[in-house]
């Protein structure tokens, strides 16, 4: 199936409420007018892949449909057609984050042909890279893979078996998978459109390892053939995302000339010394890995994306939809006037709020270390950590907010046409790659840790730990404006928290606050007891996986609220602020309620205090509900759209 050569034109504007557009507005923030500009000329109109077709007519169509979005530039928007040339960050996020709000497949097929592949030749190589391959990027001509992941190292990069060694008799790099285990596996353009492949692997030079290096190498002839010494495999159906041709790729000893290294940081020079400016291996190893962590930024984006979809339908559907007729409603009560599905629905709606307004910080940290702005390496490091705990906490939020909507839109929600099956389907997976979540959130931990590391060597030393903890404390808390604002409101409430109101901002912000620095002191005190214990280290460490968990998410749970109270402050319109403050209240109850044990178990609230969060939340969901439909057009996603026939029904 393929689509016409004429771009589809954009569809009419679109008409909200008047509190609808206010809070649209200040969800955008600071990228409102870009965003407003992407929905106003997005050729939306046949957005969604026909959930009928099978493997090969939906790869069909995904790429016939990302060539005429490119051609109206909505593909390769923010990378680089040649060195030199402007990149653009933001851009190519934004961008990213509308098709996101569209088809899942055509989203990713866009990610990894200019995020991955673009992104590793604009950020790894060098002048010549950039001039040579670029502008086939983004026109599409050379369609590539990111070649990274193998059958035996998901996560594990550092340890990725693949060899790139160099050959100095004939001026050449090796590219070798040497077991089994060495197959790159789950590549996304692997299985039949690429014809060139960004592999990572360890790059070996006069005999010496120089740690994991990235190298182009053509895979295929333009009839779509594998080249000698390279073989391609297709994963076949998938549980989602349909339209990505995801595929297997292995390599006998395929020679490639040295100039295809992508040696920005590090590389063979013409007389087969290895070279490169930063003398450490791991920190080259970390700097060339973060030089990639855009594609975390846009997956959580686009993940809070599907999730926006799957709740502005299924709220939608709520206002429509009647069950079972009461004294006064003969006709029926309409599905969002029951409190139950006002609980299961408004939380979730104030959760993609808040979600909102930390992602719209994470992309402004990277428009700053990415942009044009000055930036250290710290800055890096904690855009890292951030993007790294925003895609975890965005992508498994996505998956639950679909199910949640699919369910509550009853069996209507089932049937293929209303689009919540294959959205669910399609955004499984944001939950794995881009690193898996579970991994990304130990991740978050260990950079919050990170300033205990001068304190290993001194353990013994009396408070040497508490006094590190303190001060690790304070650094995670006050690192920006938002979280300057949040530790002010928590010291407002820190004398009598007992006697603050259930909604007041201050007392949200000192339990979150709270959460965060007790689990991170804890943590670090059973560190310390598990180095000083001796024994087998690694499962001493291994038993304390949950409570990394469980710091890395009332981390992110704080970061998120202190950007949410920042949202709601910058907020001018009165009635859009009132309802963002009762938005801010239910997304902030709601984080406690779901740790309410822990608050009771560390005497952060009373029983009595724990039984009436309920209550305050069942008095928010009914404050909120008049204003159902204007929060769902504040996501963000034009009700045109949205065409599930539910809608219309």
């Amino acid at each position: 199936m393929t689509l016409t050569d004429e771009t589809p034109a954009p569809l009419a504007e679109e008409r909200l409420t008047t509190l609808g557009a206010a809070l649209r507005s200040a969800l955008d923030g600071p990228y409102a007018a870009e965003r407003a500009v992407n929905r106003a000329t997005f050729p939306a109109e046949g957005a969604l892949r026909p959930v009928e077709l099978g493997i090969e007519a939906s790869r069909d169509w995904t790429l016939a449909r990302l060539r005429a979005l490119d051609e109206a530039g909505f593909g390769s928007a923010g990378v680089p057609e040649r060195h030199g040339a402007h990149a653009d960050p933001l851009e190519a996020v934004l961008t990213f984050e509308t098709l996101a709000q569209t088809d899942l497949s055509v989203t990713i097929k866009s990610g990894v042909q200019f995020g991955l592949f673009g992104g590793a030749i604009a950020n790894l190589g060098t002048a010549w890279h950039h001039d040579t391959f670029l502008p086939g990027v983004t026109s599409m001509e050379l369609l590539g893979c990111f070649a990274m992941t193998e059958l035996g190292h998901g996560s594990d990069v550092a340890s990725l078996e693949t060899t790139i060694t160099y050959l100095p008799e004939t001026d050449e790099l090796e590219v070798h998978s040497p077991t089994d285990a060495a197959t790159k596996a789950y590549i996304g353009n692997a299985a039949r459109d690429g014809r060139m492949a960004a592999v990572f692997g360890q790059l070996v030079v006069a005999g010496e390892r120089h740690g994991v290096h990235t190298i182009l190498v053509p895979i295929r002839d333009d009839e779509g053939r594998d080249l000698p010494g390279v073989t391609s495999g297709d994963h076949g159906h998938k549980g989602g995302l349909l339209g990505i041709d995801n595929g297997t790729l292995r390599f006998d000893r395929v020679r490639v000339p040295r100039r295809m290294l992508l040696d920005r940081y590090g590389g063979v020079d013409a007389d087969g010394t290895y070279r490169s400016e930063i003398a450490d291996p791991n920190r080259r190893f970390f700097t060339m890995l973060g030089t990639l962590v855009r594609g975390r930024v846009c997956v959580g984006g686009g993940g809070a994306m599907a999730a926006r979809r799957a709740l502005s339908i299924a709220t939608r559907h709520a206002l429509r939809r009647r069950q079972f007729p009461a004294p006064g409603r003969p006709d029926g009560v309409l599905l969002l006037d029951y409190v139950v599905h006002q609980r299961r629905l408004l939380p979730l709606v104030a959760r993609a709020y808040a979600f909102g307004a930390a992602q719209n910080e994470l992309i402004g940290a990277l428009v700053h270390v990415q942009g044009e702005d000055e930036s250290t390496e710290r800055d890096q490091r904690e855009l890292e950590t951030f993007a790294a705990g925003m895609k975890a906490m965005q992508t498994w939020f996505a998956n639950r907010a679909v199910q949640e909507a699919r369910e509550a839109c009853g069996g209507a929600g089932y049937l293929s046409e209303n689009e919540l099956t294959a959205l669910r389907g399609d955004v499984d997976i944001f939950a794995t790659f881009e690193g898996d979540n579970t991994v990304l959130m130990q991740l978050v931990t260990k950079a919050l840790l990170t300033d205990y590391k001068h304190a290993w060597g001194a353990l013994d030393r009396s408070g040497v730990v508490q006094a590190t903890t303190k001060a690790v404390g304070e650094m995670v808390m006050e690192r920006t404006a938002a979280g300057l604002m949040l530790d002010r409101l928590a010291n407002t409430a820190r004398r009598r928290p007992e006697e603050t109101t259930l909604v007041d901002r201050g007392w949200h912000a000192l339990m979150f606050e709270d959460r965060e620095r007790h689990s991170l002191e804890s943590l670090a005190r059973r560190m310390r007891a598990a180095a000083k214990s001796g024994g087998d280290q690694f499962e001493a460490f291994n038993r304390l996986g949950p409570h990394v968990q469980f710091v890395a998410r009332a981390h992110m749970e704080r970061v998120t609220l202190a950007a949410l109270v920042k949202l709601v402050d910058a907020c001018e319109d009165a009635e859009a602020r009132d309802v963002l403050e009762r938005v801010c209240s239910l997304y902030a109850l709601s984080s406690i309620a779901g740790d309410r044990a822990w608050f009771l178990e560390h005497n952060r609230v009373t029983a009595a205090r724990s039984k009436a969060i309920g209550d305050q939340i069942d008095a928010l969901c009914r404050e909120l509900r008049p204003h159902a439909l204007a929060l769902v057009e504040g996501l963000g996603i034009p009700r045109d759209w949205l065409t599930a026939p539910v809608l219309d029904a």
